[in-house]
């Protein structure tokens, strides 16, 4: 595809990733050095506009979605020179949202470029939907320079302002040496942890200003050390409650697909027996081929999910948020369990529901070692009998299957 083509259904597959999962740790080093291609790029002068394209390029970033406006318009000329690819849209907010569907479907960070004023405040839904849906995502917006920020200039916009409600963070950049440091530590914050977007505000003057660019820089983001491994005496009181569950239900949500814990999640499933639910994000994670998978629970889900949820006497919640479209009314959604409650942001932990048992982790990290305790503990005292249970809820499967009628016409309505 060439630079400045419209968005082509192809290529969201036309790129494999270059960047490895680094190995698990307990936390992520906020300190450490940004992952990305394994160069040393010695001091070397350019603008800071190069400075942007050149870290984009040091960042394994092959493609980005923008369009060009009088404040970014100075990155744009190294962008048309550089390997990466630009997909030109038509709108902002598509620049965005291409972003966030290339991130997801590549797992990559998605990057989308605008101008400030009107140009920035286009992006605002897309990066809040990002937010929504833990997408890693750097939005770079161009800002007017840094000499008139605050006085009403032309297309100006406080974009950092508007945005910090729904980033992981908001950063302004008013000088050009700032830049690389700068979009490293966005790159970090969007892929760990719990993804989410990153917006970097960089002024006028900013990109047009020379500077000395070196790679790699260091990260300085001392306040923050996600936490990747839960703590061991949770997970054996996790153990512990499933062990003495008559009525359990795995729950899950996006946050195994974002882990990319399927196979660990299969092995939980299988060595407690209990239903598996899956949420609308977290589809694809268990497979519906699955005895043990009940469907989708919530508005939108089905009969089974449903009613196992709302009887269930243990919720084992990994990687969901207690979300409205799945609990209803919140004091009455499963009023006779306690919950366990994995997920690798504490926010969300006791947030709508009160955990029993909070964990907080990657599930990636805390689900085989769940695992194991269960089996440990099923080897020393054996398995609880789910069978009444079972019975209930295949019960529910048979009356209430999926399905639809087909019309007698044979035509499909829009409605269907």
């Amino acid at each position: 595809m060439s630079k400045g083509t419209p968005i082509s259904p192809s290529l969201m597959a036309s790129k494999p990733s270059a960047a490895k999962a680094a190995d698990p740790v307990d936390t992520v080093d906020s300190a450490s050095a940004v992952l990305g291609p394994n160069r040393v790029v010695e001091p070397t002068e350019m603008t800071g506009s190069e400075a942007i394209v050149r870290s984009l390029e040091e960042l394994g970033v092959d493609d980005v979605f923008g369009l060009p406006g009088g404040a970014i318009l100075p990155t744009y000329d190294p962008l048309m020179a550089s390997k990466i690819n630009h997909v030109l849209v038509r709108h902002e907010q598509g620049a965005g949202h291409a972003a966030q569907g290339y991130a997801m479907v590549t797992g990559r960070v998605g990057v989308c470029i605008a101008t400030s004023g009107p140009g920035a405040t286009n992006l605002v839904t897309a990066i809040a939907d990002a937010h929504m849906d833990s997408v890693p995502l750097v939005a770079i917006t161009g800002q007017v320079s840094s000499t008139v920020i605050g006085s009403d200039a032309f297309q100006e916009a406080d974009i950092v302002g508007i945005t910090m409600p729904i980033t992981k963070h908001s950063f302004l950049v008013t000088k050009a040496e700032d830049i690389p440091q700068t979009l490293a530590e966005a790159f970090h914050l969007a892929s760990t942890g719990r993804p989410g977007p990153v917006l970097v505000d960089v002024t006028k003057d900013a990109q047009q200003a020379k500077t000395m660019f070196s790679w790699p820089p260091k990260i300085d983001l001392p306040g923050y050390r996600p936490v990747t491994r839960g703590h061991s005496k949770q997970v054996r009181e996790a153990a512990r409650l499933i062990a003495a569950a008559s009525k359990p239900v795995l729950y899950v949500g996006g946050g195994v697909v974002k882990a990319h814990a399927s196979a660990e999640l299969l092995a939980l499933a299988e060595a407690t027996g209990a239903p598996v639910a899956t949420t609308l994000t977290a589809r694809g994670a268990f497979p519906d081929s699955h005895p043990q998978h009940v469907g989708m629970p919530g508005m939108h889900g089905g009969v089974a999910a449903v009613t196992a949820l709302q009887q269930a006497d243990l919720l084992i919640t990994l990687g969901a948020r207690f979300d409205d479209r799945v609990t209803g009314v919140l004091s009455t959604f499963a009023p006779n369990a306690k919950v366990i409650h994995a997920d690798i942001d504490p926010a969300e932990i006791s947030k709508n529901r009160t955990a029993d048992v909070p964990i907080v982790g990657s599930v990636k990290e805390i689900l085989p070692e769940l695992t194991e305790a269960v089996r440990a503990s099923r080897e020393k005292d054996g398995a609880p009998d789910l069978t009444a249970w079972w019975s209930f809820l295949d019960k529910l499967r048979e009356d209430y299957p999926l399905g639809w009628t087909e019309p007698e016409d044979g035509l499909l309505a829009p409605s269907t």
